[in-house]
């Protein structure tokens, strides 16, 4: 098990937006002016659309899709690392990772030496990569890009993300559909559909309750309040508190948080395992991924800021496909990063802000143990960017067309996708 140290160069950004990365949700009022209604109850936080009041019974997904982002703009050239780029080498003499250390290598790529703990998962065909991902158009705001990648409809006014989006085309009448782990909504999962946000599964519970006025008696309290209640708000609030009844069955479920990382990250993917053996509809979730803004202190293969949050990064992933257990069978992780960063080092051990970036997918449908998309190559120039030639909506489509019975059309409006390879049963 390892702890995440956090030093204090993992929290010096050298752009404007950094003091402020881990205050993204800055989105989460305006998307619950849309959705009708922000439902918060201790640390539980239920965005809801005051139009819908469904019944409480929970019923079971077909399939799970956890979106994981790299908050920050992680370096997909460490992660997954060009060694047949001399171009690569000859950009970061201080901070290349050496090819002799690679893990999985092919005759063009490798992983980081600290993603170890996947190597199961790739031998096994559970998980793939896929690079030169992103944007269209390069963007290299934090705010800005996060916007873009978690609404991935350009050009429009409403304020609705692709999860949410999924999880009305396909709707499966649960509460409990959408779940963010973490300290609120993120962009993604705004809009009309109901979503639940919570820091832990201990604290996702009525607020408030006292020895006068226990938890029990409080949550029959707030039922009668709002049960015959016609208020416009009414809907909204019974929807909030059927879903937080309807956690019982995952609080239940056994905590194997000590095989985790001992990291937010660890802590995050353990209550998402619980929640997802509890078989309570769960279909769309996100977690995030530390601080990946490595302005200085990124650090060869061992040491420095990318070793440990990779590590954490791939010790989280490989312990919550293990724990799991057979419901891994339905459950589809991605990662997500606003964008990556330059080719060439900078002059404090770092990279700044670049364009394409490297793209996971692991679990159900995956064809893994291989590496997807087309290469552009690199050039070692101090403007230099990774191209994307991979829009990141197109993997993201794969994975929905693929084990959801959501339309592409309909959660990326307006977008044809290529095919990229990786999912089964296309």
């Amino acid at each position: 098990m390892t702890t995440h140290d956090t030093t204090a160069t993992d929290g010096a950004c050298g752009c404007p937006d950094g003091p402020r990365i881990a205050a993204t949700r800055r989105g989460v009022l305006r998307g619950a002016a849309l959705a009708g209604a922000t439902m918060a109850f201790g640390s539980t936080m239920v965005t809801l659309d005051v139009r819908r009041d469904p019944a409480a019974a929970a019923t079971a997904a077909r399939s799970a899709v956890v979106l994981l982002s790299l908050r920050g703009a992680a370096d997909g050239l460490s992660l997954v690392v060009p060694h047949q780029e001399a171009a690569y080498y000859a950009a970061r003499p201080g901070i290349a990772v050496p090819a002799a250390s690679l893990l999985a290598k092919d005759a063009t790529f490798g992983l980081h030496p600290s993603l170890a703990p996947l190597l199961p998962l790739w031998e096994t065909g559970r998980l793939a990569a896929i690079h030169a991902t992103g944007l269209p158009v390069a963007n290299r705001s934090h705010f800005s890009a996060m916007e873009e990648i978690e609404d991935a409809d350009p050009g429009s006014a409403a304020r609705v993300g692709w999860l949410n989006r999924l999880v009305g085309a396909a709707a499966s009448g649960s509460t409990l559909e959408a779940l963010a782990v973490g300290n609120g909504l993120p962009a993604s999962m705004l809009g009309p559909e109901p979503a639940m946000s919570f820091r832990s599964l201990e604290s996702a519970t009525i607020g408030g309750a006292d020895k006068w006025d226990p938890q029990a008696t409080r949550m029959r309290s707030l039922q009668t309040l709002w049960g015959s209640s016609t208020s416009p708000l009414a809907g909204a609030a019974r929807t909030a508190l059927s879903a937080v009844v309807d956690l019982g069955p995952a609080k239940a479920q056994p905590d194997h948080v000590a095989a985790y990382p001992n990291s937010d990250l660890g802590r995050a993917l353990s209550a998402v395992a619980r929640t997802l053996r509890a078989d309570l509809g769960v279909s769309a979730v996100t977690v995030d991924s530390g601080n990946w803004d490595m302005h200085v202190g990124l650090g060869r293969s061992t040491g420095g800021w990318m070793q440990r949050n990779a590590t954490d990064l791939a010790a989280g992933i490989a312990a919550f496909f293990a724990d799991l257990g057979g419901m891994a069978d339905r459950v589809t992780l991605v990662t997500l990063s606003e964008f990556g960063r330059r080719v060439q080092e900078n002059g404090t051990g770092g990279l700044d802000h670049g364009w394409g970036n490297v793209m996971f997918a692991a679990g159900a449908g995956v064809k893994g143990g291989r590496y997807y998309g087309r290469w552009p190559g690199l050039q070692n120039t101090g403007d230099a960017d990774l191209s994307v030639t991979t829009d990141f909506r197109s993997v993201l489509a794969e994975v929905v067309r693929a084990r959801t019975s959501a339309s592409v059309a309909t959660v990326f409006p307006g977008f044809a996708p290529e095919t990229v390879g990786f999912m089964t049963g296309l």
